[in-house]
C-alpha cells in the first residue's frame, strides 16, 4: 500500500506499517514531516500533516 507525502511528493510505502489505525503517526523518510492517519477504510488510507517536521 503506497501513499504520497503531501509535502515532498515522495512515495510512502505503508506495507511495512502494521495495523494502521486512526491517530497513528507516520514520518516521511525523505522530508521528515509527521503525518497522522485520519482514516483507514479497507486499505484506503487518508493522511494529514500533524507536524511540519525537521
Amino acid at each position: 500500500m503506497n501513499q504520497t507525502c503531501p509535502e515532498c511528493k515522495n512515495e510512502l510505502n505503508l506495507a511495512d506499517v502494521t495495523n494502521l489505525k486512526e491517530g497513528q503517526i507516520i514520518e516521511c523518510d525523505m522530508c521528515g514531516i509527521t503525518l497522522a492517519v485520519v482514516a483507514n477504510n479497507d486499505g484506503n488510507v487518508m493522511l494529514e500533516v500533524a507536524d511540519e517536521g525537521k
